[in-house]
């Protein structure tokens, strides 16, 4: 009788054992309560939720990405970053004292990136509502790691790689938003309003810390400077931003543009450069 009592208690143990583990009741019902707030209340899950889980949404929507030059790699954006008056003559131009200001900075939604094949040109919409529409040429940084309170010291560790952008602005409504003191998106963050090259990985074209930027319409050059001009740089800006934000990787950092910023009508064609990088080409239509 006891050999039989054992035998069934061994059986039961292996059984056990091999069986599937299952979530407690509370587990469970804790789990379900965090789906539940995200769902009531519009938000992700936290930061650091299971990625591998399945999540059954309603419909797909596209996720920003940027291609990787020399692999068939994508770069996937998070968000577009960008610093405003960073070069001394454009800060004076909108009526700063490059002096005196410290950095401040705008975000641009991922999906404005558009994406400018380098050799070609990219016909690009002219945006609704406005009539001043401003280029802006300007280095962009690409971060492949985060991080809060970053060292200028250890910020360029950061950088992924760097893409030549504009910074396109319905400078019009930007300006009629700050004369009214109210916030001044509507000028800046549209659809297509960051049209950008592929990126290039920093081991292949090292940081970029001088060289020429400039921008022509038409062939005549409007905007002409040297990148060693930014009165912060791309590692400064790194650490001001991470002050105020937990940067992540997938970021994008516009490091500002230099002076004589002006309009573009339809059928002008933009041509942005940036030694080390290839050139940029938008026709406005």
């Amino acid at each position: 009788m006891k050999k039989a009592a054992d035998a069934l208690a061994q059986s039961a143990t292996e059984a056990a054992a091999a069986a599937p583990s299952r979530p407690s009741r509370r587990s469970a019902l804790q789990g379900a309560g965090l789906l539940a707030l995200g769902a009531v209340g519009g938000c992700a899950l936290p930061v650091g939720a299971d990625s591998r889980a399945t999540v059954q949404t309603p419909f797909d929507v596209a996720r920003p990405l940027l291609p990787i030059v020399g692999t068939s790699e994508q770069f996937p954006v998070r968000r577009i970053y960008c610093i405003g008056r960073n070069y001394a003559a454009h800060a004076r131009e909108m009526g700063s004292d490059p002096t005196r200001e410290l950095p401040f900075f705008f975000q641009k939604p991922s999906d404005a990136l558009q994406l400018v094949a380098p050799g070609a040109t990219t016909d690009h919409p002219y945006p609704p509502l406005t009539k001043n529409y401003h280029y802006e040429i300007e280095l962009v940084a690409a971060l492949s790691k985060g991080g809060r309170n970053i060292a200028a010291g250890d910020a360029l560790q950061h950088v992924y790689g760097y893409t030549i952008g504009l910074d396109m602005t319905r400078r019009d409504l930007q300006r009629a938003m700050g004369d009214e003191k109210k916030p001044w998106e509507i000028g800046k963050s549209f659809d297509r309003s960051a049209p950008m090259g592929p990126l290039h990985r920093v081991a292949d074209v090292g940081h970029f810390t001088r060289g020429a930027i400039w921008l022509k319409v038409n062939g005549q050059v409007k905007q002409s400077a040297d990148l060693k001009q930014m009165i912060w740089s791309v590692a400064e800006q790194i650490s001001k931003l991470s002050e105020a934000f937990e940067l992540m990787p997938g970021d994008l950092i516009y490091s500002g543009t230099p002076e004589n910023v002006g309009p573009v009508v339809r059928g002008d064609v933009m041509e942005g450069h940036i030694d080390g990088l290839p050139n940029l080409s938008v026709r406005v239509v």
